[in-house]
């Protein structure tokens, strides 16, 4: 029995037990070493996050308060100035105030109407709302309703014959294109507006609605959108018709239509024109303007025409719709039935600068209207000017 004994102790004290014991002792030591270590690490990052948030806290804090006035009335009264602030727009600027210096018995028109573009008002009327006829002017709305209806200004457009036996023997007034031309719209548009060129209307008519009859309808139909109630045209071309009729006034909203179309503002306002070549004519074409072709030199040099639309017959005398600037503002004028004729002066065109040199803007005479040379107070044919 003691022999026994004896060699379970020898057993168990064997130098493999011995390497293996101390082997899981070292074990532990390391894994309690590594849990020692991680709980300090989750402590640093707690300590650190709160101080992040403390400091986070404590400058928004200190920051607000900066805002914050000591004295709470003072916040009521911040806080209802703001609100006024907030209720009461901005007060828009009172235009200065315009006058013209003349009266109508200065021009040669019997119809006259001047209006300030940034505004609509009327600065000036003489009897704008009466029936007058148009004359070429109306070549304006022929102008608008093509430009339009057209998707592209270079399509090239063929003038039919069978129209230029009958516009030569109404004496309508001609661009100057040939039966059979082939011309782009963009030219034709020149030819409407600067030459006044009858084939340049029924041209395009024919090419857009197919006949004029029915151009003339779009025409109609654009008069009634744009608002001129007192207007009704029977052609596109202002030959004279007792049906074919508008006001001063509407033919001052039609041009401000025109105006805002960026591409018919750059025609009318255009003293000269070549077109493309054509078929017929392999150099092109050149028209003049003939509102700036027969301005007189002082207007020309004076500036303030910008640019329009002439028209004549006997019935509805020399017509003018123009637009100008004077002291920095654009005006719209419209007049028409003047004493005059193509072999006279133009006294519709006098009258225009007439017009635009006496603006006054305020409590100053424009520069132009104290140079204005038309010094006759009571116009006849015979104390023209120019």
């Amino acid at each position: 029995m003691s022999q026994y004994r004896n060699r379970r102790q020898a057993s168990s004290g064997s130098p493999q037990n011995s390497r293996n014991n101390a082997r899981l002792q070292a074990q532990r030591r390391r894994r309690r070493r590594k849990k020692r270590q991680l709980r300090i690490l989750y402590t640093l990052c707690i300590l650190i996050l709160v101080a992040i948030a403390g400091l986070v806290f404590w400058k928004t804090r200190d920051g607000s308060s900066k805002n914050i006035p000591e004295n709470p009335a003072d916040l009521q009264s911040e806080n209802n100035g703001s609100d006024i602030q907030k209720a009461t727009p901005s007060p828009t600027p009172t235009p200065v105030p315009v006058t013209l210096s003349i009266t109508g018995d200065d021009l040669y028109s019997h119809y006259a109407v001047l209006i300030r573009r940034s505004t609509g008002e009327k600065i000036f009327d003489l009897r704008s709302e009466e029936k007058m006829f148009p004359a070429s002017m109306t070549k304006m709305m022929t102008a608008l309703v093509a430009y339009e209806q057209l998707s592209d200004l270079q399509t090239k457009i063929t003038l039919n014959p069978d129209m230029f036996d009958k516009l030569t023997e109404e004496g309508a007034s001609m661009a100057g294109f040939s039966a059979g031309e082939e011309v782009t719209a963009l030219d034709l548009l020149y030819g409407v507006l600067l030459p006044s060129g009858a084939e340049c209307c029924i041209g395009l008519a024919e090419y857009i609605a197919g006949d004029e009859e029915s151009f003339v309808e779009l025409m109609n139909q654009k008069a009634t959108e744009l608002g001129m109630n007192h207007t009704h045209f029977c052609n596109p071309t202002g030959l004279h018709d007792e049906n074919h009729y508008t006001t001063v006034s509407d033919m001052a909203i039609l041009l401000e239509a025109l105006l805002e179309k960026e591409e018919l503002r750059q025609i009318i306002s255009t003293t000269s024109h070549t077109s493309t070549p054509t078929n017929l004519h392999p150099e092109g074409l050149t028209y003049p303007s003939s509102m700036f072709e027969d301005m007189p030199a002082d207007a020309l040099a004076s500036g303030l025409i910008l640019g329009g639309k002439t028209g004549y017959t006997q019935e509805a005398g020399q017509c003018l719709a123009s637009f100008g600037k004077a002291d920095g503002e654009e005006y719209i004028l419209v007049t028409g039935k003047t004493p005059g004729n193509p072999e006279t002066e133009p006294y519709h065109i006098i009258d225009a600068y007439r017009c635009y040199s006496s603006i006054t803007v305020g409590d100053s005479p424009t520069p132009a209207a104290e140079e204005d040379t038309l010094s006759s107070p009571t116009p006849s044919p015979e104390s023209a000017a120019f």
